[in-house]
């Protein structure tokens, strides 16, 4: 991967942590209305009640911390992908929080929180308080998902990197190739054909850091040119069985992976978005998984 940063796209760290949603009105207690109106009006209190109580009714069916702290390689397309998921939360009804602030991640913030999702983040990005805040979080229950540099972040976290499941090694030029679906238990490929061509940054990754990984998408190396050589790193490809996504319960919580998503224009592809949203949902709730699918592939 190049080394280096690229500041032309980079977010503005002040407005990164936009609230794309009305939490923070619906969070407002009634006793403040209470406060302002009852003394006066009861029937005008009544009333506010009634009607925030409604629009509570509507508020999401889950909570986001989108992440795309960079330290090292800075993706251009970290904007259209942060639309992207914009435009994902509205359609599927859930909260999503965009930042690059690692003090975000701390205990009693992350408490309004169901997944942490890692976009193209890259190096070293939290410290070791912002570490145990992160592990106590997934430990809680909740979920993690991570998008292609994902696994190109915190090596020398331990932790960290038997959640992600496998680590970033080196990968060829941008280049087409023959994708499978493996597995259809896993939410969001109902309609991604069996096999079809898809153009991406084929990560090689190093062994598996951790044994329970079920995988779900895979790419065919006889369709495409994995070797690349860097000088002071090179690889080969990765065999017979290249995997570029997956799932796996992990010290209490759920993590997905997926590795596409280099390019900027992957973010307004459907069936993209459609996997990427399975592994969000699936992190956020444990739900959306179909144990008969694979049977009934052809």
């Amino acid at each position: 991967m190049q080394t280096g940063y690229i500041a032309k796209h980079k977010p503005y760290e002040n407005t990164s942590n936009r609230d794309f949603s009305l939490g923070k009105t619906l969070r407002r207690p009634l006793r403040a209305l209470r406060q302002v109106f009852a003394p006066a009006a009861p029937s005008v209190f009544f009333t506010l009640a009634i009607g925030l109580t409604s629009i509570n009714a509507f508020a999401e069916q889950f909570n986001v911390l989108l992440f795309t702290k960079t330290d090292g390689f800075h993706h251009t397309s970290i904007n259209q992908a942060v639309t992207a998921m914009e435009q994902l939360s509205d359609k599927h009804h859930f909260k999503v929080d965009w930042h690059e602030d690692a003090s975000q991640i701390n205990d009693e913030n992350l408490k309004q929180y169901d997944v942490i999702m890692f976009l193209l983040t890259t190096g070293n990005i939290l410290n070791d308080e912002q570490q145990a805040a992160m592990e106590r979080f997934i430990q809680s229950g909740k979920g993690f998902v991570g998008v292609h540099s994902a696994s190109d972040t915190e090596y020398d976290w331990d932790w960290y990197t038997k959640m992600v499941g496998r680590t970033f090694h080196i990968h060829p030029v941008i280049q087409t190739a023959e994708l499978s679906v493996i597995s259809r238990k896993f939410p969001g490929l109902e309609r991604m054909p069996n096999k079809l061509l898809w153009t991406d940054e084929w990560y090689e990754f190093g062994a598996e850091r951790s044994d329970d990984l079920n995988y779900i998408l895979s790419i065919d190396e006889s369709t495409y040119d994995p070797k690349a050589d860097w000088g002071r790193v090179a690889g080969d490809g990765m065999g017979k069985f290249h995997p570029v996504a997956w799932y796996h319960n992990y010290d209490g919580g759920r993590a997905f992976y997926s590795a596409l998503g280099h390019m900027g224009s992957t973010y307004s592809d459907t069936l993209f978005l459609e996997h990427v949203y399975g592994g969000i949902y699936w992190a956020a709730t444990g739900k959306g998984m179909n144990s008969t699918a694979d049977k009934n592939k052809k």
